[in-house]
């Protein structure tokens, strides 16, 4: 049933149209379509910061720099980025008419803001974002020790305030669109919780980071007239005009363990079939421990900041004046 108090827009998408006459122009596909200029195991640039909301227990802010930046010629941005704000309320007690529980009571919210995708999202999470909030939850509680709050809830909220295509806007829509930029958006989510749920000073085995991974066929160079295949790092869907497989992996890297994984697609890379598995999920592992080390300088830059303002903090005086 629809919400008659809220006027949540068309449904159609939100971004400025793209006209037909741009893309058979001679500055059109070729020019707008943006190229990996990046190595295939080179991580794009990640800014993330915490503490920027006071009143949450902790929260964190991940933005990904987009792969090309719009130039003057036309207002259409040739890609996206990645924008995630999370905040972490707790822990907190769990109300008296809830059963006892000896372990920390986690919940996990993932939404997108309205103007975040291509297409509109509605106030009503969908099942794409259900899915996502399932995974996330899964992901963290492989890191938290739970076993340090009983009788405890803790609720970690994201916001995804813009998120990546699942593919280049200029490609026609068919039925065989995958949800590519989701496992983007997934791995900055569960980054970006973890540097919350730290700056929230909740016990963690360790830092628990995301990594994508992808095999995407390069048209150009063919071998017995079929595309090759190659293992890339950190995707970004409007740079490849065919991905054939991809794989998302919540990593704890100082114990070399995996709290989730999601992979889909043809993993196929040439002879053995389980080969090209193997591959996809070493390289999802690569690009997570890559972005834990961003992770851990947040964090620590994070907690010289709470020390700075221990420090500087004056100490009240407990002596209590006698007064005659």
């Amino acid at each position: 049933m629809a919400d008659r108090r809220r006027n949540n827009g068309p449904p159609n998408g939100t971004r400025a149209p793209v006209f037909a006459s741009l893309l058979r122009s001679a500055t059109g596909e070729v020019a707008q379509r943006p190229q990996r200029t990046r190595k295939s195991d080179e991580l794009r640039k990640i800014f993330l910061t915490t503490g920027l909301v006071p009143t949450a227990s902790g929260s964190s802010y991940l933005e990904i720099k987009p792969a090309r930046l719009p130039t003057g010629k036309s207002l259409i941005a040739p890609s996206t980025s990645l924008k995630i704000a999370c905040t972490v309320h707790g822990p907190r007690p769990l109300p008296r008419s809830a059963n006892y529980s000896p372990n920390l009571v986690l919940t996990t919210h993932v939404k997108y803001a309205p103007f975040a995708h291509r297409r509109r999202k509605g106030h009503i999470r969908d099942a794409s974002e259900r899915d996502l909030g399932v995974h996330l939850e899964t992901a963290i509680r492989g890191a938290i020790i739970a076993e340090r709050w009983p009788k405890s809830a803790l609720d970690v909220t994201i916001t995804v305030l813009e998120a990546e295509d699942d593919r280049w806007w200029g490609d026609a829509s068919g039925a065989t669109d995958a949800s590519w930029g989701t496992m983007n958006v997934l791995a900055g989510c569960i980054t970006a919780a973890a540097a919350a749920i730290a700056d929230a000073k909740i016990d963690c085995l360790d830092l628990v980071s995301g990594g994508v991974a992808a095999i995407v066929e390069d048209n150009e160079a063919q071998k017995d007239g079929k595309p090759t295949r190659q293992l890339v790092l950190d995707p970004d869907p409007s740079e490849h005009k065919n991905i054939t497989a991809a794989c998302v992996v919540a990593c704890l890297p100082s114990r070399d363990e995996i709290t989730e994984l999601w992979l889909k697609g043809d993993t196929y890379l040439g002879g053995d079939q389980s080969s090209g598995h193997e591959a996809l999920i070493d390289g999802s592992v690569d690009a997570a421990r890559g972005v834990h080390t961003v992770l851990c300088a947040a964090v620590t830059e994070s907690g010289e900041r709470l020390l700075k303002q221990t420090i500087n903090t004056p100490v009240a005086d407990t002596d209590a004046e006698m007064k005659t």
